[in-house]
């Protein structure tokens, strides 16, 4: 397997994983408490995380299906961006834990970077 694929796959099964495992499978303690921070109801907030976790089981598998697109492969990168940004101000004591946003996101991060210099040049108009 060459290095794009290896991105291409890691990068989406970490997204499906981080959708299906934590979120809807079982709601993780610490999903609860970061989500939990936004300050909604119960109900609104189980709802909120059930509903990331769909999007980012289906956001994976368009990643896996159209890494090649370069539009898909920014908003991976302000995806991954985005959540290391509002878990370190929500809860930034996480930073702290054994595996955390930063050891998860910013090599997920460079991968995608590095996909994106490889393989960015598609638009979605071309696929």
């Amino acid at each position: 397997m060459n290095t794009i694929q290896l991105a291409r796959y890691v990068i989406g099964l970490a997204w499906i994983y981080h959708g299906l495992f934590p979120k809807l499978l079982q709601i993780a303690p610490l999903e609860q408490a970061m989500t939990g921070s936004l300050g909604f109801s119960e109900d609104s907030t189980y709802f909120l995380i059930k509903s990331a976790g769909v999007g980012e089981v289906l956001f994976g598998l368009v990643f896996i299906l159209f890494y090649r697109i370069k539009f898909v492969q920014i908003i991976n990168l302000v995806g991954l961006i985005g959540l290391l940004v509002f878990a370190s101000v929500m809860t930034p004591y996480i930073l702290l834990e054994a595996f955390n946003p930063v050891t998860t996101n910013i090599p997920l991060i460079l991968l995608g970077y590095i996909l994106l210099k490889q393989t960015g040049s598609v638009s979605a108009k071309n696929v």
